[in-house]
């Protein structure tokens, strides 16, 4: 891992919060560890949800079958995102390996794509990536959850999410595998609420009907 110079989500993608309102979105970072979690949260979720963009640290080739994985483990359907694809409700879209996950907007819709370029904070796909441009076209509708990893890759974008008045969740040290990433956001400043992994599911339900309050005053 240390052989990648590390570079800044600055060089791909410019920061550019969004700030209005718009229809709720769920963003989720892992790297080690990861893709367990990322099961256990996918099967006990229900459908009606709003779009969940998931960026795992995953080889190209590995990400296919971990799309169709989660497809068979949960009640929403999952996608890799290996061209562009409208986000839809009660789905969610798997960063493809070996390329970044990009979002876009288009009036009120929510679009997401493979983007091509340098690894970023050490990892294509990087979490930092996927969360800044969450924060570029959502903004505090968006809800940023970081899971266990290696290292601190998501924390840049995370703090940018959070600053901008969205509710960021970090798992605790306790349920994670390593507890890198997490603990690195927790450092920044970057997170609302440390959760452990088996309550995530209900705080994304919460956020999904409107009951998930941000009580934080700065």
């Amino acid at each position: 891992m240390g052989n990648y110079d590390k570079h800044h989500p600055d060089l791909l993608l410019a920061s550019s919060p969004y700030n209005g309102e718009g229809k709720k979105i769920i963003g989720i970072g892992a790297s080690t560890g990861g893709i367990d979690a990322i099961v256990k949260i996918l099967q006990n979720l229900p459908v009606n949800l709003p779009p969940i963009v998931i960026t795992q640290h995953i080889p190209a080739g590995f990400s296919t079958s971990f799309a169709e994985r989660l497809d068979e483990v949960s009640a929403i359907k999952v996608y890799e995102v290996n061209k562009k694809m409208l986000l839809k409700s009660s789905c969610a879209y798997l960063a493809a390996g070996g390329t970044h996950l990009l979002l876009k907007r288009s009036g009120n819709e929510y679009s997401a794509e493979p983007l091509e370029g340098e690894r970023i904070s050490r990892h294509k796909p990087s979490v930092d990536i996927m969360f800044r441009s969450l924060n570029n076209v959502a903004g505090k509708n968006a809800l940023g959850i970081i899971l266990t990893g290696m290292g601190d890759d998501g924390s840049i974008g995370i703090k940018e999410l959070h600053k901008n008045g969205a509710y960021t969740i970090a798992q605790d040290e306790a349920s994670c595998v390593v507890f890198g990433m997490p603990k690195q956001a927790i450092s920044r400043g970057a997170i609302t609420e440390v959760v452990s992994l088996e309550d995530i599911p209900l705080r994304i339900v919460k956020f999904s009907q409107g009951t998930l309050i941000n009580n934080r005053r700065e």
